[in-house]
């Protein structure tokens, strides 16, 4: 997956603009199945960075029997380009989604495919399927699931005293403490933690974006104290600024530049490579009486159109890739990039989730796991991004940000709910 995927997936969710032409040769990289006898379907993947992937799911294709399925590859801005497409007739039949997004699905683009994942329903991550999920209809089967956590080096936090963060106070103790001439306490990211991480710091103190109620979940003292430490992180000094590659790549941190990194899951190899046992994970830490420990999970997810002419095929070849073919789905969430399957049975079963840093990631994504809701618009996401870039870089007042950010969630929320 690229940088931009890993962003939009687990920082900036689903929400895309529908506006943008969709580019008629994007995508000439393509695959054809070859051993279907059946209808030709489209498949669409956005561009994975990782090495084989691609290879990969040309032979998933190829192995379907019923159809003679062509898979594109598509480089570039693949939420917006599928956006795009299923407005019109030229779109894909089954294709890969950040989402899908409420407004696919208020707008009749994606298919329902309840019954398809209705028998495994419960075997699914649940926070990762809940997205997909509206009015008690399934609109997409999770693929893989992505998801952040914060590495520490253990010999730095050792030689300094310092025991690995559980609460925000401690987090904010700990990167002060870590910080030397040489070295940084912690990396959110170049610009301090505003791009990656969303909702999380709300999570950690108990609150959600869009409670169980359907209203805003933040409207909460508790949301503007938890912001207000992150900001402190920004003041201290103690966040490691201007790295030569972001959060999603460990560089930093294996390099020594800090003693601790958020960043994802798929990092785990390269960082057990350099560095052996000299490092854990942890979710990031709770905040308050109230607050949890929160770590986010994403999940794209694989779709069908509403608009394919061949739908019941396309939906037969989805449940087969995505539902009956758990071998396919072990070996594209493990054998090219470091992901968790999204079948918990699957993850269970993973050698190369068993042991080590790697089994405490599957463990803390299934206990303390969230994902963005549905609910969770673009309009409402780009409000509270803003507000949190002014709150840490800025050194804004929470919560006359946070007020501000309310507003607009309450009135996106009656939007959507006149459609």
């Amino acid at each position: 997956m690229t940088d931009i995927g890993r962003r939009r997936l687990l920082a900036a969710g689903g929400g895309v603009a529908l506006a943008g032409a969709l580019a008629a040769g994007c995508g000439s990289n393509t695959g054809r199945g070859g051993g279907g006898s059946g209808p030709a379907l489209s498949q669409w993947y956005h561009q994975y960075g990782e090495p084989g992937t691609q290879q990969a799911v040309k032979r998933y294709a190829a192995a379907y029997k019923k159809a003679d399925v062509t898979v594109q590859w598509r480089p570039g801005d693949y939420d917006r380009q599928t956006a795009a497409a299923l407005l019109t007739d030229a779109g894909p039949d089954v294709f890969e989604v950040n989402g899908p997004t409420l407004e696919q699905i208020q707008g009749g683009q994606v298919a329902d495919l309840t019954d398809v994942v209705a028998p495994v329903k419960d075997d699914f991550h649940q926070a990762v399927l809940a997205p997909k999920i509206w009015q008690d209809k399934i609109w997409g089967i999770p693929q893989t699931v992505d998801t952040q956590l914060l590495y520490y080096r253990k010999s730095l936090l050792r030689d300094a005293g310092v025991q690995p963060p559980q609460t925000v106070d401690a987090l904010v103790d700990a990167a002060k403490k870590l910080t030397t001439g040489k070295v940084k306490g912690l990396f959110l990211g170049n610009d301090g933690g505003v791009g990656v991480l969303g909702g999380t710091p709300l999570f950690a103190a108990g609150l959600s974006l869009i409670g169980d109620d359907g209203k805003v979940g933040f409207d909460d003292p508790a949301a503007a104290r938890v912001l207000a430490k992150i900001r402190q992180l920004y003041a201290d000094g103690s966040l490691l600024l201007g790295a030569p590659t972001d959060w999603s790549d460990p560089a930093a941190f294996v390099q020594g530049l800090t003693a601790m990194q958020w960043s994802g899951l798929w990092a785990l190899p390269q960082i057990r490579k350099a560095l052996g046992d000299d490092f854990g994970v942890l979710p990031f830490p709770k905040d308050g009486a109230g607050g949890k420990p929160s770590v986010p999970v994403g999940a794209y997810a694989s779709a069908v159109s509403a608009r394919s002419r061949h739908r019941a095929a396309a939906t037969a070849f989805a449940k087969w890739l995505w539902v009956d073919r758990t071998d396919f789905q072990r070996d594209f969430a493990l054998s090219y990039g470091f992901h968790i399957p999204a079948r918990r049975s699957l993850a269970k079963g993973a050698r190369q989730l068993q042991d080590g840093a790697a089994a405490d990631a599957v463990r803390l994504a299934t206990e303390h796991g969230y994902a963005e809701p549905l609910l969770w618009t673009t309009p409402d996401r780009n409000a509270y991004q803003d507000a949190l870039s002014r709150i840490i870089k800025d050194g804004a007042n929470p919560e006359s940000e946070l007020k501000a950010v309310v507003r607009k969630v309450n009135a996106e929320l009656q939007r959507v709910r006149k459609k």
